[in-house]
C-alpha cells in the first residue's frame, strides 16, 4: 500500500511539474531585462518577434523569434533605439507609410520619476521607420511627429491599411492623424466629426477599435471620465458618427481597462470592465469586481476574490508603477475549450505585493442574472510564478496553436521577464486566424522565408478586422463564436496580431470562417481543425479576391495514432520476423534427417 501511495505522488508530482512548467531559460536564454511591450512580425518571418522596453524605460528593442531554443532573442545587429531624455509610455508596431514594412511607433513623456503621471507633462510621437531587417532610430529628440495629450490609439481611418493614431491634441480637441506612403510629409490631422460640444477623454483611457454592430467595419469606442461613446463607423465621410452612451457602472468609483471578448460564444462582442467600489487612501482598489455590459445594463458577474485560505484580494493599482498603473485585463483562450479566459493582476488587501492569475470563464452558478458564464479564478494555474508578478500576458511560444503565457516577475525593486508554457493535459483543437494588411513591397518582394527559400511579405499587423467561426460540437449544438483583432494599443494592452479561437475536443471541420473588415467580408468553408490560416484582404473593397494560406499543425491525438500505428507495424514485423526465423529452422532440421536416412531403394 506504501509503495502505491509513492507511485502516486511520483506521478502527481510529474504531472504538475509538466502542467506548471517556467521555460523561462529555454524562451529569453540569459537575456531577461527586456519588458514586453507589443507584439508584431517584424522581419517577415511568420513568427512573431516582441517589442520590449529596457534601461529604466528609455530604450525600446527588438527580440526576433526563432524555431530553436532561445526562442526569444536579440539580433546580430541590434535592433534598438535609446530615447536619452525621455520615458517610454508605449510601443505600437504597424506599417505607418504603406512600405508592407513594419515601423514602430514610440511614444515617450519627459517624466523624470515614476511618481510623475501621464497627466503632467505632453506625449511625444516619434515613429521609429522599420526596412526588412533594421531600424531607423531618430536622432531628434526635441522634435516629435506629434505632441499630444494621453496615448494614441491606433487604428485605419480611411481604410487603406496605413495605420493612423486617433486621440485629443494639445488643445483637448478629439483628432484623427493620418499617415500616407510619403513620410516627409508624415500626417495630416483631421478633427473628429462632431456638432455637440463632447467630454474629454479619459488618461489613462480604454479606447478601442472594433466592429461593434455586425456590418464588418470598425467602430469606434471612446472612454471619458464619466461614460463611454460608441461611434460607428462608415466607408464615406464622415468617417465616424455618434450613435450612443453607455454610463459607467453605479457605485464604481475606479474603473479600469474595458475589454471586448465574447464570453458566451453568441458571435457577439460583450463589454467587459474591470471596477472597484472604493479607493483607499493610498489610491488602491477595494471592492474588486468583474461587470459585462448585456441588453443595455450593467450585470456583476459575481467572481470570488477569496482564495483557499480565506485570503480577499483586490485589483492592483499603484500609481507611476509599470503595468500596474491602470488594471487591465487580457484576453485568450487558455484551455482551449472556446471560451475566453482571462489574465489579470491582483493583491491581497492592504498589501503592496501584486500577483497575475487566470480568470478561467467558466458557467455562472448564481447572481448573474440572464448571463450563463462567469470568471473563476485559478489561484494555482501559474505555478511556479507564485512570488510577485507585475503582469501576464497570452503568447504563442511554439506556434503550436497553444496559449502559453509571458510574465514579468516584480520582488518589489527589479522586474525581470520570464515565461511559462501551458502543457494541456488532453488533446483540445483550435483554429489560429491572422489577417495581414495585404500591401506589398515592389523593392523587397521576396525575403528568406524560415527553411531558406523565397517567400513573399503581405504587410504587417492591422487594427479592426473582425474574425468570427461557426462550428457543430460533438453533442451537435453550434457555437459561433468572434474576436476583434488588435482592438486596443495604448497603455501596453499587448494585443495579440492573431486570434486563436479553442474548439475543444471537436474534431470535426470547422463549418466557415469569416473575415471583415473596411465593410466588405469572406467566408471560407471546411476548415480543418488545427490550422492557422493567414488572410491576405487585398484588394480591400474585393473580398472574392481575398486569399488564405492554410498552416496544419498535427493535433497530439494525430501524432499519438501515428505512433500507435507505427508501433503495431514494429510489432507485426518483429512477429513475421520470429516466425519466419523459426520455419527456416524448421526446415533446416528436416534437411538435415533427411539426408541421414537410410534409403532402402539404393540396396
Amino acid at each position: 500500500m506504501k509503495g502505491i501511495r509513492t507511485f502516486i505522488c511520483v506521478v502527481t508530482m510529474l504531472t504538475l511539474r509538466t502542467l506548471a512548467s517556467d521555460i523561462t531559460p529555454l524562451v529569453f536564454g540569459g537575456f531577461t531585462e527586456g519588458m514586453p511591450a507589443a507584439f508584431g512580425d517584424f522581419n517577415s518571418d511568420e513568427l512573431t518577434d516582441v517589442f520590449v522596453v529596457l534601461e529604466n524605460n528609455k530604450a525600446v528593442e527588438i527580440l526576433l523569434a526563432h524555431e530553436e531554443e532561445p526562442l526569444l532573442r536579440q539580433a546580430k545587429d541590434r535592433l534598438r533605439c535609446v530615447f536619452s531624455n525621455s520615458h517610454i509610455t508605449s510601443v505600437v508596431p504597424g506599417d505607418f507609410d504603406g512600405d508592407a514594412l513594419m515601423d514602430v511607433m514610440v511614444t515617450t513623456t519627459f517624466k523624470r520619476t515614476e511618481q510623475d503621471t501621464d497627466t503632467t507633462s505632453l506625449t511625444n510621437v516619434y515613429i521609429l521607420w522599420g526596412g526588412a531587417n533594421h531600424l531607423n532610430c531618430t536622432t531628434d529628440e526635441d522634435s516629435p511627429v506629434i505632441q499630444m495629450i494621453g496615448q494614441p490609439l491606433a487604428m485605419d481611418y480611411n481604410q487603406d491599411m496605413i495605420i493612423d493614431l486617433f486621440g485629443q491634441n494639445k488643445k483637448k480637441e478629439r483628432m484623427f492623424w493620418i499617415f500616407n506612403k510619403d513620410r516627409s510629409v508624415a500626417h495630416t490631422a483631421i478633427p473628429m466629426y462632431d456638432n455637440i460640444s463632447r467630454e474629454e477623454l479619459s488618461r489613462p483611457h480604454a479606447h478601442a477599435f472594433l466592429d461593434l454592430n455586425h456590418d464588418y467595419m470598425a467602430d469606434l469606442f471612446i472612454t471619458t471620465p464619466t461614460q463611454f461613446e460608441v461611434w460607428l463607423g462608415h466607408e464615406n465621410e464622415p468617417k465616424f458618427t455618434y450613435n450612443n452612451t453607455i454610463k459607467h457602472p453605479e457605485n464604481s468609483k475606479i474603473i479600469g481597462q474595458s475589454l471586448f471578448v465574447d464570453v458566451e460564444l453568441k458571435g457577439s462582442m460583450d463589454l467587459v470592465t474591470p471596477v472597484c467600489a472604493e479607493q483607499q487612501s493610498n489610491g488602491n482598489c477595494k471592492g474588486a469586481a468583474l461587470m459585462v455590459y448585456s441588453e443595455g445594463q450593467w450585470i456583476n458577474l459575481q467572481v470570488n476574490f477569496k482564495d483557499d485560505a480565506g485570503n480577499l484580494w483586490q485589483f492592483y493599482l499603484k500609481q507611476g508603477s509599470r503595468y500596474t498603473n491602470v488594471i487591465t485585463l487580457r484576453s485568450g483562450d487558455f484551455n482551449m475549450d472556446g471560451y475566453p479566459d482571462i489574465l489579470a493582476t491582483l493583491a491581497q488587501e492592504n498589501v503592496d505585493h501584486p500577483q497575475s492569475f487566470l480568470l478561467e470563464n467558466v458557467a455562472c452558478q448564481s447572481g448573474c442574472g440572464k448571463f450563463k458564464r462567469s470568471y473563476a479564478i485559478k489561484w494555482t494555474a501559474l505555478s511556479p510564478f507564485r512570488n510577485g508578478t507585475a503582469m501576464a500576458a497570452f503568447f504563442d511560444f511554439y506556434q503550436d496553436g497553444i496559449l502559453d503565457c509571458i510574465l514579468v516577475t516584480y520582488n518589489g525593486t527589479h522586474y525581470q521577464a520570464g515565461a511559462f508554457k501551458n502543457s494541456l493535459d488532453y488533446d483540445a483543437n483550435f483554429i489560429k486566424v491572422m489577417v495581414l494588411t495585404g500591401l506589398t513591397n515592389k523593392h523587397s518582394q521576396m525575403i528568406n522565408g524560415r527553411v531558406g527559400k523565397k517567400r513573399r511579405t503581405y504587410g504587417t499587423n492591422l487594427p479592426g478586422p473582425s474574425i468570427s467561426y461557426k462550428t457543430t460540437t460533438q453533442e451537435g449544438n453550434l457555437r459561433h463564436g468572434v474576436s476583434p483583432q488588435m482592438p486596443q494599443s495604448a497603455h501596453f494592452s499587448l494585443n495579440l496580431p492573431y486570434t486563436i479561437f479553442g474548439l475543444g475536443r471537436t474534431p470535426n471541420f470547422v463549418d466557415s470562417v469569416t473575415v471583415g473588415l473596411s465593410n466588405n467580408s469572406r467566408c471560407w468553408t471546411q476548415i480543418i481543425p488545427n490550422s492557422q490560416m493567414v488572410v491576405i484582404p487585398w484588394p480591400v473593397n474585393q473580398a472574392w479576391k481575398w486569399k488564405a494560406q492554410l498552416f496544419v499543425t498535427p493535433s497530439k491525438l494525430i501524432l499519438m495514432s501515428v505512433a500507435a500505428l507505427t508501433a503495431v507495424c514494429g510489432m507485426i514485423t518483429v512477429i513475421i520476423g520470429v516466425l519466419h526465423w523459426k520455419e527456416r529452422q524448421e526446415d533446416k532440421k528436416e534437411r538435415l534427417s533427411e539426408s541421414h536416412r537410410f534409403h532402402f531403394d539404393a540396396m
